[in-house]
């Protein structure tokens, strides 16, 4: 009778390593590219938003701040199609689509969750339309908590370099916690806290003597 541990699909997960996030990598680097192209090649539209950016954002102007999701879009792409810097640059997108939600698709006003479900959509129709930011949000947090995978120039590197001991345990959940729930605020200010909080919650306990 075959173990249970024997049942364990462990060439799946072997394959899962390699392809699950070159998979990721490959899809939002070409949707992510071809914003920042058509940025490049196109005209800033940014002066239209007026002041819906957040701070600091607000006050670097249309062009500069049309000028930094460009390259940032563009840059970011590179990174993730090759794997390199692939938590920072997953991080960098993945605030850049928080910040183009909050000022293009995001309602202006909303009384209730219900509400708010409606700007789950394509098209807007008066509540929104953040159904495409909110997939590549969703996207990328596999790659930021996880990293670009075996077939990534992130492994190859990574094979001689050790592992910073800040990066597990409460050293990482308190980081990751953080570094989520600023950005998050602008879109869901009690979420976004609440996050924050327990960040620094288990940044105390761990400080704590012992």
């Amino acid at each position: 009778m075959p173990t249970p541990a024997r049942l364990t699909p462990a060439p799946l997960d072997s394959v899962g390593h390699w392809l699950a996030p070159l998979g990721l990598r490959l899809i939002l680097a070409w949707e992510f590219f071809e914003s920042g192209r058509e940025k490049l090649q196109g005209a800033n539209w940014f002066a239209q938003l007026d002041d819906r950016f957040p701070w600091p954002f607000s006050v670097l102007g249309a062009n500069l701040n049309w000028s930094l999701a460009t390259w940032f879009e563009l840059l970011g792409s590179l990174a993730l199609l090759l794997g390199l810097g692939t938590r920072l640059a997953a991080y960098s997108l993945w605030v850049l689509s928080i910040v183009a939600t909050y000022a293009v698709h995001w309602p202006g006003a909303w009384a209730s969750l219900g509400e708010l479900w409606q700007g789950y959509a394509i098209t807007n129709k008066g509540f929104g339309n953040y159904k495409l930011p909110l997939l590549y949000l969703v996207m990328l947090l596999p790659l930021m908590l996880n990293g670009a995978g075996r077939f990534s120039l992130d492994q190859l590197i990574g094979r001689h370099r050790l592992q910073a001991g800040m990066a597990s345990g409460p050293w990482g959940w308190s980081a990751t916690l953080v570094l989520l729930g600023l950005p998050l605020a602008l879109l869901l200010p009690w979420v976004g806290a609440a996050l924050f909080t327990a960040g620094l919650a288990v940044l105390l306990a761990a400080l704590r003597p012992r």
